[in-house]
């Protein structure tokens, strides 16, 4: 099943090896964190997995190179909730729900879809946050070429405390380094 849905998901534009790039991203941080390899295992699934809402969003939204229209970040911003569907109806995957279901919280709470805050984010989506984020700027999107790391680590120290957990960021721009 899983090979099927990340088969599904890197079908998707601008995401192909998305997932397995967040999941070794993820995985670096965990270890740096300290984590044992059952955690490590079950974050680098939901690595793996935390775009599969993007499913229920139109290629169209993900291919269009022009400023989105609020109709279409709204929807955008529902793609957590509906991989957080999706994952139910799967019970060997449900334990992913809150890595996917969270990935776009803000430590400062200005994230989507709940606005959690700080710590009332799991830590495993904060994680994916920092990860997914990286990869996002470094990668070829519609709208633009992609960052060159340095910037791209420039722009998460500058968000740790707000957009990021300061602590995350921080391990991962070690790790960068």
């Amino acid at each position: 099943m899983l090979p099927g849905l990340c088969e599904a998901i890197d079908a998707r534009p601008y995401m192909q090896g998305h997932g397995a790039r967040v999941s070794e991203l993820a995985e670096a941080i965990a270890l740096r964190l300290g984590w044992g390899s059952s955690r490590i295992r079950r974050l680098r699934i939901g690595a793996l997995l935390h775009d599969v809402g993007k499913l229920a969003v139109a290629d169209t939204i993900w291919r269009k190179a022009e400023r989105l229209t609020e109709p279409e970040f709204a929807a955008i911003r529902r793609h957590p909730a509906a991989g957080m569907r999706i994952l139910a109806r799967q019970p060997d995957f449900r334990f992913a729900i809150p890595q996917v279901l969270y990935h776009h919280e803000r430590w400062d709470g200005g994230g989507y879809p709940s606005g959690r805050s700080g710590n009332s984010i799991p830590l495993e989506a904060r994680v994916l946050a920092v990860a997914d984020a990286f990869d996002a700027m470094t990668s070829p999107r519609p709208y633009g070429p992609p960052l060159p790391a340095s910037e791209a680590l420039a722009e998460i120290d500058r968000c740790a405390g707000t957009q990021f957990d300061p602590v995350v960021a921080g391990v991962f721009i070690e790790l960068r380094r």
